[in-house]
């Protein structure tokens, strides 16, 4: 990168911490007022920075539209779906994609398990959101109040013996799944089917989606499918890292 690239770009995360005057600038990038000067007239004609009545300088309104821009213009299934991919020719069950979308929980991808027992899930279609592993992270991540109007308004079907029964037992569920940061649906839909999940996460630390590895007792034990959980976690930081656009640790 070019010196004068470098310190151009320097200067917004100075601006980030609060507006700052020309000589706080110079002193930041070690460089003669003038130069910081040039750096600053250039950043504010593309708008990244304004100056202000005061003469000081703070972050401008196309930095901001622009990262807003970058984000919805973000596919996370576009971003995930390699992953998800490496994921299910490691272990050969079910990989899941889901978001949560004007209050459903929908599946966005899947990769088929390599096994002949297949799940019936299909893109597109809303998951059982009071048992699946996707929709408890997904409604884990909302802020307290959120999850008590979601789960006040939803029905608990007992599609199962180990089905959420009710609203307390499903903010219990929420605020454990919360603790931890994965969550299981060990035959809470169907008896024979088991799921382990984990989250994606955006730039800002939020949940934007979360996937799963999902078998069936005659292909793989509950205990069998736990011990996937480093594999699944693992997976779901690398799609998070991609998504958010930060680099490894």
């Amino acid at each position: 990168m070019s010196q004068t690239v470098d310190r151009a770009l320097s200067i917004l995360p100075l601006l980030a911490e609060g507006p700052a005057d020309l000589g706080q600038v110079a002193d930041r990038l070690d460089v003669h007022k003038s130069t910081a000067l040039r750096l600053l007239r250039t950043l504010h004609e593309h708008g990244l920075v304004y100056r202000q009545s005061d003469q000081r300088y703070r972050l401008g309104a196309r930095l901001f539209a622009l990262a807003q821009e970058a984000v919805e213009n973000l596919d996370v299934r576009e971003i995930a779906h390699a992953h998800l991919v490496e994921l299910n020719e490691k272990v050969g069950h079910t990989i899941h994609l889901a978001v949560y979308a004007e209050n459903e929980v929908l599946y966005i991808d899947k990769v088929e398990s390599r096994y002949p027992v297949r799940m019936y899930s299909r893109v597109g279609k809303p998951v059982a959101i009071t048992v699946a592993a996707v929709a408890k992270l997904l409604l884990a991540d909302l802020s307290d109040a959120e999850r008590r109007a979601i789960a006040e308004k939803l029905d608990y079907p007992m599609y199962t013996a180990r089905s959420t029964p009710n609203a307390a037992a499903f903010l219990r569920e929420l605020e454990k799944v919360r603790e931890q940061g994965w969550a299981t649906d060990l035959g809470g839909h169907e008896e024979s089917i088991n799921c382990v999940g984990a989250p994606i996460r955006g730039a800002d630390g939020r949940v934007v989606a979360a996937m799963s590895v999902s078998a069936p007792n005659v292909v793989v034990t509950a205990e069998e499918l736990l011990t996937l959980l480093p594999l699944v976690r693992r997976t779901a930081e690398a799609i998070s890292r991609d998504y958010s656009g930060t680099p490894p640790k």
